[in-house]
């Protein structure tokens, strides 16, 4: 298993690079003073290439986690570590080559599917550090021979953050859509979406100790 983490997150780092070399360019044609809000507008054609590179990213990520795991579980949390990593050292790279961002309260465009995802820095970084941390969560629960099987209520706080999380990204929609600069972010929202996750893991974490327990009794 470490072995396998070790190899995922070398390809999710230099793969991380790839990503930011084309931001990189995109950058100095779109933005040549400097990354800042409001946005700019893409020529459809640059658009529809840039909608397909982060399809692609997403599909590539997902095979490497296909191919690292065995179980579904162990495929999904191999694919949780990837995309984590990747997107950790995605800011790590762009602040390599561009000195940029100048701090974590920088805002980036995240995503660009169904419409932009717009937000500081530090929100997918927090996201990023839970996907990592419950992905070897995950595979150690099945290394350790127990299918991992999280309870009923842990699913429920992980829909919660999920829909917290995307809302707070994309609520802006002048600012994503419009060319307007964005709103004060809603940190204090997108706390409590990252709390949510942190008591899914917890809660996950002991329906596996119970069931441990009841294993080795």
């Amino acid at each position: 298993m470490s072995k396998r983490i070790l190899w995922v997150s070398l390809f999710a780092i230099t793969f991380a690079f790839v990503e930011a070399s084309v931001v990189v360019y995109l950058r100095s044609l779109y933005y040549p003073e400097g990354f800042s809000f409001p946005l700019k507008i893409i020529p459809p054609h640059h658009l529809s290439v840039e909608l397909a590179r982060e399809l692609s990213t997403i599909i590539m990520l997902v095979a490497v986690g296909i191919l690292a795991g065995t179980t579904r579980w162990q495929k999904f949390a191999y694919f949780m570590v990837a995309f984590g990593v990747w997107d950790i050292f995605y800011y790590v790279w762009l602040k390599t080559t561009l000195d940029w961002p100048s701090s974590v309260s920088d805002w980036d465009v995240l995503f660009l599917i169904p419409i932009p995802w717009i937000g500081p820095v530090i929100a997918p970084l927090a996201i990023s550090l839970l996907l990592i941390g419950a992905g070897v969560m995950i595979l150690r629960i099945e290394s350790a021979g127990v299918a991992f099987r999280p309870p009923p209520i842990a699913w429920v706080f992980s829909l919660i953050g999920t829909v917290i999380c995307l809302y707070t990204f994309m609520q802006d929609t002048d600012a994503s859509l419009r060319q307007v600069t964005p709103k004060p972010y809603p940190y204090w929202l997108i706390g409590v979406g990252v709390a949510s996750y942190l008591v899914a893991i917890v809660l996950s974490a002991k329906e596996f100790r119970k069931v441990e327990q009841a294993a080795r009794e």
